[in-house]
């Protein structure tokens, strides 16, 4: 097509945003504010149609919260952006293009003039023999609903027993990490279980088991002695074990071998150890830093000037402790999210580049009934008040009105009434490992786990096809920063 006076038109260039989690949503709703509407395509590259809230994931594995609720539509809160759902399983910076395969397993190409990769982060499992196959990650909704599920199943299968120790080891439920995840799912499903033991008649509170194992010295070691303290007293209290300087060494379907040599007879193991960066960062062959792509504190990629990367899969410089990486979180992920747009934005001729800086907000831990720590701006606050203001934060940092009004009546109906005691069944045992609901195994090279390895079993022969909705770019841009 061309125009009255004869001449093509300029094509516009596309950026290609892969990931809608917290950094790549904030970043593609504040490109589209940075970005005159004629200025770019925006292109995001999603595995699902919606931003996951994953911090309140305890809360839906505990039934507090509906799975919906805290999965924020992307087509409802994007007002120019065009949504490709599947996985970026492969990128060419030098063609600039990407791999898309699609959810039928057909393999797409996009082009793109600016990259922004933001594919976060799978569960980390330090290849433990046992964990691929028999640990229940918590890092998706349906991991979620499946360990609400799972732990449901075995409080029946315990209360129809009549072998003493199946019965044990079916009430016997061992959580892998003290941190925010672990402490939380820890607390919140012990409480689900208590209130779930008293409806069945043959099951006395005496008779379930909580483990919380760490190899770190003390738990929430973020959140500084005091309000750590504050978090093992409330454990305690409630009766979940707390194992310190200890971590699994084997796991199998039917118990759980510890590094201190004892081993606990269960079928529920709770993989909450924290996070490792996306295979797409290994398949680059790009620089990394402690296995995150190494990026400056602009955001973007020093070999490859029109890639930027952020979130739970980069290596961020923290300039305000020099030397060291950000750390792998929903609030730095939030805000590189809006930094990086802002840069991407500049990188085209709109507005200049910045370097990624934060002043820490603080941490909250919601440990299920009236009970929470927090350190907003640095003030300590447990019980109520920590509840407070735990919640106050979720709702605040919820991007969409519509999902905080429904988590909000959430938490009123839980306080209000009795919990239901109901398996959903949404998720086959088969479907739960953590390499099947990550997608772990669906990037080319060489596995660099087991657990990844036991995902292989899938051909991963498709054919290709070419995206016809996104042009091929002519020439690479190189306009200044």
């Amino acid at each position: 097509m061309t125009s009255p006076q004869g001449t093509t038109p300029p094509r516009r260039p596309t950026v290609l945003v892969v990931g809608s989690g917290f950094a790549g949503f904030h970043c593609m709703r504040r490109l589209e504010k940075h970005l005159p509407a004629d200025a770019a395509d925006l292109l995001l590259a999603s595995s699902a149609d919606y931003l996951l809230y994953s911090p309140l994931l305890p809360n839906v594995a505990a039934g507090v919260v509906e799975p919906r609720h805290i999965a924020v539509g992307l087509h409802n809160t994007l007002a120019r952006a065009k949504v490709v759902l599947g996985h970026v399983v492969a990128v060419d910076v030098q063609d600039h293009s990407a791999t898309l395969r699609r959810l039928d397993g057909a393999e797409h190409r996009l082009a793109w003039d600016r990259l922004v990769l933001a594919p976060g982060g799978v569960s980390r499992t330090f290849n433990i023999p046992g964990v691929a196959e028999h640990a229940i990650g918590l890092k998706t909704l349906a991991e979620a609903a499946y360990l609400r599920d799972h732990v449901l199943r075995e409080l029946d299968q315990a209360d129809a027993a009549d072998d003493p120790g199946h019965r044990r080891a079916c009430c016997t439920f061992v959580v892998v990490g003290a941190g925010y995840s672990g402490c939380e799912t820890a607390a919140q499903m012990q409480l689900v279980s208590m209130r779930a033991a008293a409806q069945y008649p043959r099951l006395h509170p005496e008779d379930i088991r909580w483990l919380l194992v760490d190899l770190a010295p003390r738990v929430l070691p973020e959140l500084g002695r005091k309000l750590g303290d504050d978090a093992m007293a409330v454990l305690r209290r409630r009766g979940v074990e707390v194992r310190l300087g200890t971590t699994v060494e084997e796991a199998t379907e039917h118990s759980v071998r510890l590094s201190d040599g004892e081993t606990i007879p269960t079928h529920t193991l709770v993989w909450c150890t924290g996070v490792t960066p996306s295979p797409l960062i290994e398949a680059l062959g790009l620089p990394t830093e402690r296995g995150r792509l190494k990026v400056g504190a602009n955001l973007r990629v020093p070999d490859a000037p029109d890639v930027f990367a952020f979130g739970d899969a980069a290596a961020v410089p923290d300039l305000t402790r020099p030397g060291e990486l950000t750390g792998q979180t929903a609030q730095h992920a939030q805000r590189q999210g809006k930094t990086a747009a802002r840069n991407v934005a500049a990188s085209l001729g709109f507005g200049r580049m910045v370097d990624y800086r934060h002043r820490d907000l603080g941490f909250v831990v919601d440990l299920g009934g009236f009970d929470a720590v927090a350190s907003p701006f640095g003030v300590s606050l447990g019980g109520l008040p920590g509840l407070v203001a735990t919640r106050g934060y979720h709702l605040l940092a919820l991007p969409a009105t519509g999902n905080r009004i429904r988590v909000s009546l959430d938490w009123l109906l839980d306080w209000a009434m009795r919990p239901q005691v109901a398996q959903l069944g949404f998720l086959r045992e088969e479907q739960a490992t953590m390499a099947a609901a990550e997608h772990t195994g669906i990037y080319p090279g060489p596995p660099t786990d087991e657990w990844e390895a036991a995902s292989r079993d899938v051909p991963t022969t498709r054919a290709v096809v070419t995206d016809t909705g996104v042009p091929r770019p002519r020439a690479r841009s190189r306009q200044p920063g």
